[in-house]
């Protein structure tokens, strides 16, 4: 683990994933840029686990180990400004990486990091939580079968309140980078939420946005990247949809949902209620789906593959979250690297979790979006 230090709660969400099934651990850490901080934190681990000074120093440490000793994989989950270093060092030494979103603060380091990994080809993941959700992956199944016919409209948001004051001079650590442009990349909302909403619709519809029209605002005075984020978009069949995400609607915690509208129906879904999916087609009664009461046979929904219906670790009626979510991504993840190891065949398809070319993706779709709110809206490419 790279970062995760100084009460940063990405981490402890993390570390709870990893070890969710027993078949990985952490190891190493290297927690936190102070020296003596990391030293620390790493001796408080709730398990033994080798400590570094710095992350360099972990790599540095991998040519003295024997091959059953070395890293598996890391996991970045520092800010946004220090993404882009350790995961291009990782790449170099052929190690996996999982790292925190976005993948780096612009687009220019983003395709950096894609032509390493595909030169080196190792595995490499985005953690973009809330695609590790069960109703996540059924939701793209109820798209990609054709259900609600061909997508018209998608509405993807992702609605906070936390920033409606202005933290970031009160000496919250979270608030203070995530509305540095230094830090955090152009975009301080957009790139810290508007992307999952956007990765959303792109996991759940298979779709691209090609096009953007976009109004980043600052609502919060003083503040210099945007805490109110607004886009409308194109699809890539030809449809229409709107990403929008805000961190100054007070009484909003994580309210990240989606609304998917087809030429036969329309299907919707909360993060804030995460084993619940409800669609509706015209002229019959709404239907609401909960996580692992999907039968097989459906005469709904058709066959719904099996991969699927056995993926709940737990029965129906017992709630799956947040750290199921989280811990979807790191086992889906091990699968990959442990074909990887072991010289076998691999994939990063995006399928089960974003890849290295989605977390470009998100940053080609802030770059347009940046450039079309310089324009005063006007319509930008998604490169």
């Amino acid at each position: 683990m790279i970062g995760g230090g100084g009460g940063a709660f990405i981490a402890n969400p993390h570390q709870k994933a990893i070890h969710f099934d027993g078949t990985r651990r952490v190891t190493s850490v290297a927690l936190h840029p102070n020296p003596e901080i990391a030293m620390n934190e790493a001796n408080q681990w709730p398990y033994p686990v080798k400590g570094y000074t710095s992350y360099d120093e972990m790599f540095a440490d991998q040519a003295n180990l024997p091959e059953d000793e070395k890293l598996d994989y890391v996991l970045i989950v520092t800010p946004n400004f220090v993404h882009f270093d350790p995961a291009m060092k990782a790449l170099e030494l052929g190690i996996p990486v999982l790292c925190e979103k976005p993948l780096t603060t612009n687009l220019e380091l983003a395709d950096q990091l894609v032509a390493k990994a595909k030169e080196k080809n190792v595995p490499f993941a985005v953690a973009h939580t809330y695609l590790g959700h069960w109703t996540s992956w059924f939701m793209r199944h109820v798209v990609t079968s054709g259900l609600l016919g061909e997508v018209r409209w998608v509405d993807s948001y992702y609605i906070q309140g936390w920033l409606a004051d202005k933290l970031e001079d009160a000496g919250q650590m979270q608030a203070e980078w995530r509305t540095d442009p230094k830090k955090a990349g152009g975009s301080g909302c957009g790139g810290d939420i508007g992307t999952h909403a956007m990765m959303q619709l792109r996991f759940v519809t298979g779709l691209e946005i090609d096009r953007v029209s976009a109004r980043l605002e600052k609502f919060v005075p003083g503040r210099p990247i945007d805490d109110h984020f607004t886009v409308y978009g194109e699809l890539s069949n030809g449809g229409k949809c709107l990403v929008r995400a805000s961190q100054v609607c007070i009484g909003h915690l994580n309210d990240l949902g989606i609304m998917v509208a087809g030429t036969k129906g329309a299907m919707k879904w909360r993060q804030e209620e995460p084993e619940k999916v409800t669609i509706l087609l015209q002229g019959q009664p709404d239907r609401t789906y909960w996580r692992g009461a999907v039968a097989a046979n459906d005469g709904f929904l058709g066959d719904v593959p099996d991969w699927l219906l056995g993926e709940p670790t737990i029965p129906a009626g017992h709630g799956e979250g947040f750290h199921d979510a989280f811990a979807r991504l790191h086992r889906e993840f091990e699968k990959t690297v442990r074909a990887y190891k072991a010289g076998e065949a691999w994939e990063c398809d995006g399928s089960r979790y974003a890849n290295i070319d989605d977390g470009r993706k998100g940053l080609a779709f802030i770059d347009a979006c940046l450039k079309s709110d310089e324009a005063d809206g006007a319509w930008q490419p998604v490169s």
